[in-house]
């Protein structure tokens, strides 16, 4: 029997089985794809989720993957800088902020886990159909999706780490209504440039009315870029609508985000060249859940997207899913082979932790198109948004570490 059977070969339920195994915990992953490959855009890993991936041996790596983001620069579609934010190291502190391109970390993270769990950690093409709780395990249906042969595995505890459509959260949470939609449409991509904007380690952060735009640099002189446009109130995800699929795959055209930005001239950043060179265009809905009184039950939880999916205001969310994993981990090496009781303790420590983050992005989505734009305003946004998501610098740097005592 498996000790821990992971849902989801994602970054949260990578980063969980290289936590796990830290803990001196063996993990299995199951992945629904048959292969894992470097897809996606730019991402961004705020200063909690580095630290865990440093203390997990991959700071190196994530140096020279990474750009390490020093400032968050707000600005007018002409260009004019209104307020910037220091982020990371120059916000004080100890680990970087990172941009990165959500490919190559993943690629990061699943050759680590090969390297260090064994070639058999990862089962990919592998996909969860159901699961039964026991009193000692649980018991996993799964399906080839090369063959359809279906077996059942047994583990002591399933983490569903399986993302927005999480069939392991179905399971537990049957009678939730579709994902909650704030109304934006988001295209994503990424461009190479000839020459950075501003220091080369700036997020800009851009908008004109129901328009806006995040772009920052990902390192090989690549720009990723985000744009928002508000085309619906708030609302339920329409199963019907175009934007319903939630697919890295999902491509998009060009006519359909650049009629937005075409008068937008910003001088050190020309947009409309920058959506035009794109390779390829990724569209999206922004969308979230209501945060569940429960993540599980038992021998099974959630983790990452699956537990509390967040719009993309605050980058938090690989963040959130890396401390997921490391506190998943903790708290079932401090339980001692009491799974319950760590899946328990687990929740009890991240549970209105990541809620919080969801509202923190919610409010901030909300202010970020209500408000107007001036220094005054966009500061007291940021300082509303650390307020709410408890990103306190100081109690960062101060934090003893999660990785279990004896197993650094």
């Amino acid at each position: 029997m498996t000790p821990v059977l992971i849902a989801g070969g994602g970054i949260g339920g990578l980063t969980a089985a290289l936590s796990l195994h830290t803990a001196g915990i063996e993990a299995v992953v199951v992945e629904s794809a048959r292969r894992i490959e470097p897809l996606g855009v730019g991402m961004n890993l705020l200063s909690h989720g580095v630290r865990e991936l440093t203390e997990l041996g991959l700071g190196d790596d994530l140096a020279a993957l990474g750009v390490a983001t020093a400032e968050h620069v707000y600005c007018d579609s002409s260009g004019d800088q209104l307020f910037a934010e220091p982020r990371g190291l120059d916000q004080g502190y100890l680990w970087p902020q990172y941009s990165i391109h959500r490919g190559e970390l993943h690629l990061l993270l699943l050759d680590r886990v090969r390297e260090r769990l064994g070639p058999d950690a990862v089962r990919t093409g592998t996909r969860l159909l159901d699961f039964t709780e026991g009193p000692d395990a649980v018991h996993v249906r799964v399906e080839d999706r090369e063959s359809g042969a279906v077996e059942t595995l047994d583990a002591g505890a399933l983490i569903g780490a399986d993302g927005l459509r999480s069939a392991v959260r179905a399971q537990l949470h049957p009678d939730e209504g579709p994902l909650a939609w704030s109304g934006h449409r988001m295209w994503r991509g990424v461009t190479k440039v000839n020459r950075p904007f501003l220091t080369g380690t700036s997020m800009a952060i851009v908008r004109d009315g129901d328009a806006s735009l995040v772009a920052y640099p990902i390192g090989r002189d690549r720009i990723n870029w985000v744009c928002l446009v508000r085309v619906a109130e708030p609302g339920p995800l329409p199963e019907g609508d175009a934007v319903n699929a939630v697919d890295d795959h999902r491509t998009a055209l060009l006519k359909d985000v650049l009629p937005h930005y075409e008068s937008w001239s910003m001088g050190w950043l020309d947009v409309p060249d920058l959506l035009e060179r794109s390779d390829h265009i990724l569209e999206y809905p922004m969308v979230d859940r209501d945060p569940l009184p429960a993540w599980g039950r038992g021998r099974v939880t959630l983790l990452g997207d699956a537990a509390h999916p967040m719009y993309p205001a605050g980058a938090n969310g690989a963040s959130q899913a890396i401390v997921d994993a490391r506190v998943l981990a903790f708290e079932l090496a401090r339980a001692d082979g009491d799974t319950p009781a760590g899946l328990a303790a687990y929740e009890g420590a991240r549970l209105e932790a990541t809620a919080a983050v969801v509202q923190a992005g919610r409010a901030m989505e909300r202010a970020g198109t209500a408000i107007p734009w001036n220094r005054g305003s966009l500061a007291r946004m940021a300082e509303m948004y650390r307020q709410m998501a408890a990103d306190d610098i100081a109690a960062l740097n101060g934090r003893p570490s999660l990785t279990p005592p004896g197993r650094s």
